[in-house]
């Protein structure tokens, strides 16, 4: 949910592959706050004639970023050619870097601005009123395809729940911090957390018998590291998904779901999938089980990528190959699951 830079200019790049997290929100929350004030006064048309500027610094000045958006494209191009009229190259960098910044202001009005049900593209009503309609607390992952704020803002709005958002990024929590603060009626909390203890796993699980939602990313690697990662396949390459949202799927003992908004041939298209009503990881065979869950997710996630390339934020390696030394170096223990956002 970050938006992300550098610390300073990513030009100096030491050659070793950085950890996303070592990536920090570009911009501040006042200019959030400058952003939202010229969509509201002078529409989107002037909005993005600010932008343009912005993102074109962006894209000059973020090496490691603009590398990361080619490489993703490019990946993309060999999985899906279809897609594509040509392979892609700068201007297509450029057209990401754009989205993007369009996806922050999303962000700042999927909770500010009440949100017509006409502005979302539901394939299936069906499977969101079964969803809304149930009254137990659900585990609901996300990811940084898109925006996941147009499923927050678009549940709160019409369904009066509390919604827990599980956060270990501190520029994430300063950005939602910012959501409270422009609609303190979103019933939304937000966990901070690098690990999960037994106690906070006791509180989450309380607000799950509560009916409340808890909403997690799962397309990223937590901050302790590929240890606690588990190998999938995404977009015909491999790649390295949490362990966490099962695990605590497992402990929570819920209906786990995911979600997905991403813009969309001019809407908000809003899909939902379900992992299953309620987890369970038989001894034995515990990674075997946690792999299939994180493939399933993958799989979903995937599917949606190929459609909305451009959708994609995760600037940085997202088929890093730095798990190789760590991930030989100890076995994975899921014990207490190390939840990250």
């Amino acid at each position: 949910m970050a938006t992300q830079s550098t610390q300073g200019s990513d030009s100096a790049h030491s050659g070793k592959t950085k950890h996303w997290s070592e990536f920090q929100e570009a911009g501040t929350l006042l200019g959030f706050r400058f952003m939202l004030g010229v969509y509201k006064v002078f529409g989107r048309w002037v909005f993005n004639l600010i932008l343009y500027p912005a993102m074109a610094y962006f894209t000059v000045f973020r090496p490691q970023s603009r590398k990361a958006s080619l490489g993703f494209l490019q990946t993309h191009y060999r999985f899906n050619p279809s897609y594509w009229k040509s392979p892609p190259g700068f201007l297509d960098v450029v057209k990401h870097f754009m989205q993007f910044g369009h996806s922050v202001l999303d962000k700042l009005l999927a909770w500010s601005v009440p949100i017509g049900k006409d502005a979302f593209d539901v394939p299936d009503q069906k499977a969101i009123d079964t969803f809304h309609d149930d009254p137990r607390g659900q585990l609901i992952i996300g990811s940084h395809l898109g925006n996941l704020e147009f499923c927050r803002g678009y549940m709160s709005r019409y369904h009066d729940r509390t919604i827990n958002i599980l956060l270990h990024d501190r520029h994430a929590a300063n950005f939602v911090e910012m959501m409270r603060r422009i609609n303190p009626l979103s019933r939304l909390y937000i966990y901070q957390v690098d690990s999960l203890d037994i106690g906070t796993i006791l509180e989450l699980k309380a607000k799950i018998e509560n009916g409340e939602w808890l909403f997690i990313a799962g397309d990223r690697v937590p901050l302790s590291g590929y240890l606690r990662t588990t190998k999938v396949s995404f977009l015909g390459k491999p790649a390295w998904l949490p362990i966490g949202p099962y695990l605590l799927a497992k402990s929570l003992g819920c209906p786990v779901k995911m979600i997905f908004a991403f813009r969309m041939a001019g809407k908000i298209r809003l899909e939902i999938a379900s992992l299953g009503d309620r987890i369970e990881l038989v001894r034995g065979d515990r990674e075997g089980q946690i792999n299939a869950l994180a493939q399933r997710f993958a799989t979903e996630l995937e599917d949606r990528c190929t459609r909305a390339p451009f959708q994609w934020f995760n600037f940085y390696d997202f088929w890093s190959d730095a798990h190789a030394t760590e991930k030989s170096e100890t076995a994975v223990k899921p014990v207490i699951p190390a939840v990250d956002r």
